[in-house]
């Protein structure tokens, strides 16, 4: 009886080659889910610095809100004394993160909930929102950081300044 077989070391090279594309894949998406993370985390305790946003985003960063668009670290700072004055606590979640890895460059589309405390607000009032977004991802020498940020609101409850603005 004759049987043909590829060589066991041929074999066991692909597997490995195999198996170290898995373990790079759910290298990366861990990566970008503590990213995304990493960015709610600093809305919420970080939000009187502005030496954060280089942690998280490139600086070409795009970030796109209902009330309006904020672009590279400018408008990042800008976006941040918006958050500063308007609110005196926040508590954002994302949840259900759903990850797409395409070598150095990745799509990261998650559910987005935020409680957001205004200055001089009446005890217990808040605005709340929920949404989704959709962030671009970049590999940078640094680590993985968000070239671009779509936030879809779905709703809102509360007065808030999307409300008081009409929108």
């Amino acid at each position: 009886m004759s049987t043909t077989s590829a060589p066991a070391s041929t074999s066991l090279t692909e597997e490995l080659r195999e198996l170290r594309g898995q373990v790079r894949l759910l290298t990366d998406r861990a990566e970008l889910t503590a990213l995304a993370d990493r960015y709610l985390a600093h809305l919420d305790h970080d939000r009187d610095r502005d030496d954060w946003f280089g942690s998280v985003f490139t600086e070409d960063a795009h970030l796109v809100f209902p009330m309006g668009e904020y672009q590279g670290s400018a408008g990042l700072a800008r976006f941040q004394q918006l958050a500063r004055t308007t609110f005196e606590r926040t508590h954002h979640q994302g949840t259900n993160y759903a990850v797409d890895v395409d070598g150095d460059r990745a799509l990261i589309r998650a559910h987005l909930t935020a409680v957001h405390v205004e200055r001089a607000a009446e005890p217990g009032a808040h605005f709340d929102i929920g949404g989704h977004y959709e962030a671009e991802a970049v590999r940078t020498p640094d680590g993985w950081r968000l070239r671009r940020f779509v936030f879809d609101l779905v709703w809102h409850a509360g007065s808030g300044p999307l409300t008081r603005a009409g929108h």
